[in-house]
């Protein structure tokens, strides 16, 4: 039981959280995607790096995603593709909870990298989302003054939740000022469709190799946080998408915690 050893701010919190003298923050529901294509070496995943002003995972490689809106729970949303019940049993949340989870792991993708899980019918898929009236859109939809189910209506679009597959579930510790409670989802690169450098949360955006991204992390070269870290090195496992798609995946909840290792405080994963 290594684990993670904790800069000294954090482990300063951490102690004062476990001595119950500070209260742990509740955690706000969000979704995380995962974007794959295949290389010519296997499966590559799309990270993007968060800027070092940001107040969450500063200068972290991440997968695009973000919390759940309000809105996101919003009947109306198009939906085809496995239902929301579906989701819910998958993730062990309520319906309600899935539909968001999943409008907002479509919706953040969009956002984040241009990339659009939605099309025309229930059988097929935006090809291209480059143009100025998109950029408008995700602009819009970023600042909260376009609701996703309006977006997808105004297009008559409708969302594909079965491009989506369930893969992780992750809750922020404890002992961290911010928190989430984390649903992770795998998705290919629609064909036609290329993800962006749109800027916004992140500085940087790269293909990379899962275990090439590992292997950077433990170079110092690249920052992971341990769940991306964590599902970086499952992916690894994979020779390509197909094989990603086609895994098993029994979803159990994971909430790292802090322990006192030899006068150190770590973070653990069970």
């Amino acid at each position: 039981m290594t684990g993670f050893p904790l800069p000294a701010e954090l482990a300063a919190r951490a102690r004062e959280v476990l001595a119950g003298r500070v209260e742990p923050v509740p955690p706000r529901d969000a979704a995380t995607v995962v974007i794959l294509r295949d290389g010519a070496q296997g499966p590559e995943v799309y990270l993007l790096r968060r800027k070092s002003t940001m107040a969450f995972a500063a200068g972290a490689y991440v997968f695009p995603g973000g919390s759940v809106d309000a809105r996101d729970t919003d009947q109306a949303v198009a939906w085809a593709g496995p239902s929301p019940a579906e989701w819910g049993a998958a993730f062990a949340a309520s319906e309600e909870l899935a539909r968001g989870l999943v409008c907002a792991a479509v919706r953040e993708t969009f956002e984040e990298t241009g990339v659009l899980l939605a099309g025309p019918g229930p059988h097929s898929v935006v090809a291209d989302t480059t143009g100025d009236d998109w950029e408008a859109d995700r602009l819009a939809l970023i600042d909260r003054s376009l609701a996703f189910a309006d977006f997808l209506a105004r297009r008559g679009l409708v969302l594909r939740s079965d491009l989506l597959k369930p893969w992780a579930h992750w809750i922020t510790p404890e002992i961290e000022p911010r928190r989430f409670d984390t649903r992770f989802f795998v998705a290919v690169l629609p064909e036609g469709q290329r993800t962006r450098d749109v800027g916004g949360e992140a500085d940087q955006v790269v293909w990379k190799r899962p275990a090439d991204a590992v292997e950077l992390a433990h170079q110092g070269e690249i920052f992971l946080m341990p769940p991306t870290y964590h599902t970086l090195t499952e992916l690894s496992a994979h020779a390509g998408v197909s094989d990603v798609l086609a895994a098993h995946r029994e979803i159990v909840t994971i909430v790292p915690r802090a322990v006192e290792i030899e006068g150190e405080m770590r973070l653990v994963m069970r």
